[in-house]
């Protein structure tokens, strides 16, 4: 396995950081009408922002990395072709811009940059990076799950203890869900403390991470979303599965990922979601 050391992921961070600054920050609360866009559906937004920050750090990175396939959320959105490069290439740099683009374009600050670098078809880097505080989630596998302030300062994270049923927190997106699993999800939500959802994959794995909520249970597998998450989740303490029981990988397309503080609760809260 490929093996991300200090000073390069330093560096990558330093990377998002300028990004943030020059593409990110600049544009938030001050978007023109004609800066968004939607994509899929009136909810489904890109903005400038998104295009620049994308464009931006795929060339930092190229420029650092060398011989690097770039998927970034965007570029697939036009040519859906690009994602073949997961499976393909020996070493892949997976980007959200601008992930919670709906927030962001509205002036709400719970929105952040995504990447992480997959080897062998493994995550070895994940970073979230959140442009308003300044502050970033890391993991590398093996190494745990750290926040690393805006000024360098490090603090290991360590998800939510296990808890009943009755006392979880979690997100569940259920809007997101095919019509027949929302009839199934909908009745079963109140088992829980609360379950609510942010329209954000990196704030709600700063969530799960820092232990401030205990479950999530998302409807699709987007790389950009879980490929840097889903690893500082592991690393930080949790345990994470399809809700088939498959192990979740990177270039993985179809299913849904259960996230949950360790594999008791994992089943717990999976039979509580979908069991009769």
């Amino acid at each position: 396995m490929k093996i991300i050391g200090d000073d390069l992921l330093q560096a990558l961070m330093d990377d998002m950081a300028l990004t943030a600054q020059t593409e990110i920050l600049p544009r938030f609360n001050a978007i023109a009408a004609d800066a968004v866009r939607t994509k899929t559906s009136p909810d489904d937004l890109v903005t400038d922002a998104d295009i620049g920050a994308e464009r931006l750090l795929g060339t930092l990175l190229a420029d650092r990395l060398g011989d690097l396939a770039i998927v970034g959320e965007e570029a697939v959105s036009n040519d859906a072709a690009i994602l073949s490069r997961l499976a393909d290439a020996d070493l892949v740099a997976i980007i959200d811009p601008v992930d919670g683009t709906w927030n962001f374009a509205h002036g709400v600050p719970l929105f952040g940059s995504i990447l992480a670098i997959v080897a062998g078809g493994e995550t070895i880097a994940g970073l979230i990076h959140y442009p308003v505080t300044g502050d970033f989630l890391v993991a590398r596998p093996g190494r745990g799950a750290w926040q690393v302030t805006a000024a360098g300062v490090m603090t290991r994270l360590s998800v939510a203890p296990p808890s009943p049923i009755g006392a979880m927190h979690g997100f569940v997106p259920l809007q997101m869900f095919p019509a027949d699993m929302q009839t199934r999800l909908g009745p079963r939500l109140p088992r829980f403390l609360r379950t609510t959802s942010w329209n954000c994959s990196a704030f709600e794995y700063r969530m799960l991470a820092t232990g401030a909520m205990s479950f999530c249970l998302n409807a699709s597998l987007m790389p950009w979303d879980h490929a840097a998450g889903a690893l500082i989740h592991k690393e930080a303490g949790g345990y994470s599965a399809l809700l088939t029981g498959q192990a979740y990988g990177p270039t993985m397309r179809q299913g849904q990922l259960l996230l949950a503080p360790d594999q008791p609760s994992w089943q717990a809260v999976r039979a509580a979601l979908m069991d009769d």
